[in-house]
């Protein structure tokens, strides 16, 4: 099974409250349900926040979760997102090993996947990317033979895509 089988983007929009994240990570642990990624934050409307999280389905029936989900008082709806129909971005910051003699080839990947150096060292540079997860993935495995020093990323987030010519997006709304 590939990782995009194993695993589904939940968006969920709860009431922005003390302990709401908190009730949902209980959740998750109580039933003993893996979450691959979980980045949150206010929406546009301060009494709201969208959490993103990607859920190991492995561990877990999707429906299972959603169920659980919708009986917690602060959520206010809950989206399956569908990969194909949804833009997912992912930020992630990396220190790479490059001493002078690598750096130039090291900038020249950086470059090719339109990330920018954010601090430089005497023998490491710190690099970040906002991209589609599977890119990230690809740009850390052409740096790992360089000698990654320290890695950070801040899991999914992702919206669906907007409507184009009528269609409507394949959004599944449980909630």
């Amino acid at each position: 099974m590939s990782a995009d089988t194993r695993h589904q983007v939940l968006s969920v929009l709860v009431q922005n409250r003390a302990g709401v994240l908190a009730r949902i990570a209980g959740l998750f642990a109580r039933r003993g349900y893996n979450i691959y990624s979980l980045a949150v934050a206010p929406t546009d409307d301060e009494a709201f926040s969208r959490i993103t999280i990607v859920v190991d389905v492995e561990s877990a029936p999707l429906e299972q979760v959603v169920k659980q989900l919708n009986k917690l008082v602060n959520v206010i709806k809950i989206s399956e997102l569908d990969p194909r129909d949804s833009t997912e971005r992912e930020l992630m910051l990396l220190t790479v090993k490059a001493p002078s003699g690598s750096r130039s080839e090291i900038l020249e990947l950086v470059a090719l996947f339109e990330g920018s150096v954010v601090d430089v060292g005497a023998t490491e540079l710190t690099i970040s990317l906002d991209d589609m997860p599977g890119r990230l993935d690809d740009l850390e495995a052409l740096l790992r033979p360089y000698g990654i020093v320290d890695l950070q990323r801040t899991g999914r987030v992702a919206l669906p895509r907007l409507e184009r010519s009528g269609a409507s997006p394949r959004l599944r709304s449980t909630g």
